[in-house]
């Protein structure tokens, strides 16, 4: 599954250099200019999670191979881009073919004329997307009308939207009934993509970001509309993601950190995105594989190979929790724990799944 965070944000507020931090890599150019990343990068990273090491020492695989979710580095945007400043139209382009997007915002003034202002920050890119999709919506609305055969449903739909946006209103932060959710999915709107925000602190605040006094401003504004938050130092995190295991380890430790705030970051993205894991294990290999909450047997069953979804016979489940306390497969079956399932189940994050089929 191709899911992708759109990593977006003002001119120096440190999205490339986060983006390089991410996927480990020098791919993204970094640059004190707007623009500079001109077409969009990008980079697949592995989903961190303990539980498929610890499956993988159970079931003795020689090979672990953990889900992966891709992050895009996307040209800056600046004021007007709505209106076709800047990179305008291409920028919004792009953002509109992500699932998440993620704002990096500046919560340092070393090496920048403009004083930090990260709320100020937010209200910029809300800003122009909320413009861009009013005029998508108008300009949707309008052909809709134009048709024979008029959706009401669709219209009624649209007018609300409209209503909405030009009122100021991010559209994630509202309510709208299930099915007006789906029917959502079809206007390609851009403030109803989820979203979390990083705040980019400076290097003297890296062992703890959220005491920089920018990062407690911009954390008390997004906690106030209950958007997701994480806090780093994008610099810092660059430089560690270069250095081999043992030289990270110290390099952390010289400012009293374990880890870095990249597995968070990672995490959060692939929780925005409402994913689950599942689990296939054995000598071979230990596989963490992705799909959407709710998805059933066979549709887990399509994420490894189509045939298994069109074959589909049964699935062997075993839980993540009663693998790691009976540690055996003969232990788990004597305790009851086997379980098979039809292809109706619905798949729960961190299921083991041995698939039968028949093609």
């Amino acid at each position: 599954m191709g899911f992708e965070c759109g990593i977006v944000g003002l001119p120096n507020a440190g999205k490339s250099t986060l983006f390089n931090a991410i996927t480990a890599t020098s791919l993204a150019q970094t640059a004190s200019y707007p623009f500079c990343t001109i077409d969009p990068n990008k980079g697949s990273v592995n989903v961190p999670d303990n539980r498929l090491e610890m499956l993988a020492r159970l079931a003795g695989s020689k090979i672990i191979i953990p889900s992966q979710i891709r992050f895009v580095d996307i040209a800056g945007l600046v004021k007007g881009a709505s209106q076709g400043e800047g990179l305008g139209n291409q920028f919004l382009g792009h953002i509109r073919e992500v699932d998440v997007i993620v704002h990096v915002v500046r919560c340092f003034e070393e090496n920048v004329e403009q004083p930090a202002d990260p709320v100020s920050d937010v209200n910029v890119i809300e800003t122009e997307l909320l413009l861009a999709d009013l005029q998508s919506i108008e300009k949707q609305l309008a052909n809709k009308k134009k048709k024979r055969g008029e959706d009401p449903e669709m219209i009624a739909l649209m007018e609300k939207t409209a209503a909405m946006l030009a009122d100021g209103k991010i559209l994630r932060r509202e309510k709208f009934s299930p099915e007006e959710a789906s029917l959502m999915k079809q206007l390609h709107l851009l403030t109803i993509k989820p979203a979390m925000y990083v705040g980019n602190v400076p290097e003297n605040d890296a062992s703890a970001p959220k005491n920089n006094k920018f990062a407690q401003k911009l954390d008390e504004f997004l906690r106030d509309r209950g958007e997701k938050s994480e806090y780093v130092c994008a610099q810092f995190e660059a430089e560690s993601a270069v250095l081999d295991y043992e030289s990270r380890k110290e390099f952390l430790q010289s400012i009293g950190l374990n880890d870095t705030k990249m597995s968070s970051l990672i995490r959060l993205g692939y929780e925005l995105l409402n994913l689950r894991t599942f689990f296939t294990i054995g000598p071979k290999e230990a596989h963490a594989w992705t799909i959407k909450a709710g998805d059933n047997a066979a549709e887990a069953a399509g994420a490894i190979h189509s045939d298994f979804q069109r074959g589909f016979i049964s699935a062997e489940v075993i839980s993540y929790e009663d693998y790691e306390k009976h540690k055996t497969h003969a232990e788990i079956k004597a305790a009851g724990k086997l379980r098979t399932e039809s292809r109706d189940y619905i798949v729960q994050d961190g299921d083991v799944i041995l698939f039968r089929f028949n093609v």
